[in-house]
């Protein structure tokens, strides 16, 4: 295994994570040439998925003066592209098939009309292998990869690490992101940089109202205990699991409802799952969501049963409403979720630790608190989406000085 020391948007600062400042020197200097960084963010859709709305929350905080941001995507904009037609140029159906190598003819055509100053591709695929290809053939002075997993199903693969050399910065989204950067996809330790996962601690945020509210419209009495969780209905998250605790915890809290937040191609199995543990009108499926801050705020205890997860953001927000977590132990989530402060983590695959972790939870009005306090705090310290934002801002500033310093003759990079 290699040891590599990944390079930390927060370490970096000589001030805590958050209140990481906007006014960084890289940023300045771009923001007082009085060109703003026109950047792309290329992805394959943008269904309503957490990944993909963390990216337009951000694009939404990107200071104008600094980072003008677009979007492309390889294929359909999907439903949360297609709500933000006007708020950001985009673009699709790049990708005309499997074998479509003229695609990066188009694409860098696309990269040098726009004038784009840097190109980041989001996940790993093919977006991540053409959009690099067709970066480098426009110019394009920044060219990153962002990603989010770690491995299955979105392991970068041979390919896509052959083109290590074009690629200027991989962003992981947490620590041990990075080291699973280096040491598993044998990235250069000095290409990888770590910026955090961020929410909006004040559209994400504890809600009595919303408790209320939320119990109401499920038929439930305001003392319901109510469990959620909110992923995409795909394999990797794991909602066989998410039932299987449902079913361990209704037996001792027998009153309490399951609500699962999303939507994708394993609904109709996960029904027929619901319908052999015998849990109908138990758990509630509610789809996509575009209310879902004030669905978490009414939790009592936010689940999340994936196999893999680099940095949920899901996590984050229910941490940031003052809900309780209780998660596999996958990816990083032991850096958002601390055992016994702001929630409990198991093994993945573990239903009956999941399953006594939820009902302790539940049992203890305190401890619940307690957790939330704590969890609540923990994101405002350390996962704010304005620190992810000055992350980005800052990263392309940095790589775009060095490539341009004959723009910056008093800036130094080191």
């Amino acid at each position: 295994m290699l040891t590599c020391t990944v390079r930390d948007t927060h370490e970096s600062s000589s001030v805590e994570p958050s209140s990481l400042p906007f006014a960084t020197p890289f940023s300045d200097r771009v923001s007082a040439l009085g060109n703003p960084l026109r950047t792309l963010f290329l992805l394959t859709s943008m269904p309503v998925g957490g990944a993909e709305t963390l990216l337009v929350n951000m694009m939404r905080r990107f200071r104008p003066d600094r980072v003008v941001p677009a979007i492309a995507c390889m294929k359909e904009l999907g439903p949360l592209g297609e709500s933000i037609r006007t708020e950001f140029p985009t673009s699709s159906h790049w990708l005309r098939h499997k074998y479509d190598y003229f695609i990066v003819d188009r694409l860098a055509d696309h990269f040098v009309r726009e004038r784009f100053d840097a190109v980041i591709t989001v996940g790993a695929g093919d977006k991540m292998f053409w959009g690099r290809i067709a970066a480098r053939l426009a110019g394009i002075p920044v060219v990153c990869s962002a990603l989010h997993s770690t491995g299955w199903p979105d392991g970068v693969g041979r390919l896509n690490r052959a083109l290590t050399r074009w690629t200027d910065r991989f962003i992981a989204v947490a620590k041990s992101h990075g080291e699973f950067l280096c040491d598993w996809e044998r990235f250069p330790e000095n290409k990888v940089v770590v910026i955090p996962n961020g929410v909006d601690t004040f559209k994400f945020k504890p809600d009595d109202a919303a408790r209320l509210d939320v119990r109401r419209e499920l038929g439930c009495s305001p003392s319901t205990p109510l469990v959620g969780i909110v992923a995409a209905l795909r394999p990797e998250k794991n909602h066989a699991l998410f039932l299987e605790m449902a079913k361990g915890v209704f037996r001792v809290h027998p009153s309490a409802k399951f609500i699962i937040i999303g939507d994708g191609p394993e609904r109709s199995s996960i029904e027929r799952r619901i319908a052999d543990l015998g849990l109908d009108g138990s758990v509630v499926l509610l789809g996509s969501r575009s209310d879902t801050d004030r669905l978490v705020a009414a939790l009592d205890v936010f689940t999340l049963t994936s196999l893999n997860e680099a940095s949920p953001v899901s996590i984050l927000e229910a941490m940031a409403c003052g809900v309780p977590v209780v998660s596999t132990r996958v990816g990083s989530v032991a850096e958002s979720v601390l055992d016994a402060w702001n929630g409990f983590t198991v093994e993945s695959g573990d239903a009956i630790g999941l399953s006594t972790s939820v009902s302790s939870i539940l049992s203890d009005r305190e401890l619940a608190s307690l957790f939330g306090s704590n969890g609540r705090q923990h994101v405002v310290e350390s996962f704010s989406l304005d620190s992810m934002v000055a992350g980005y801002e800052e990263l392309l500033a940095t790589v775009f000085v060095s490539k341009r310093p004959w723009l910056f003759p008093a800036v130094s990079v080191r």
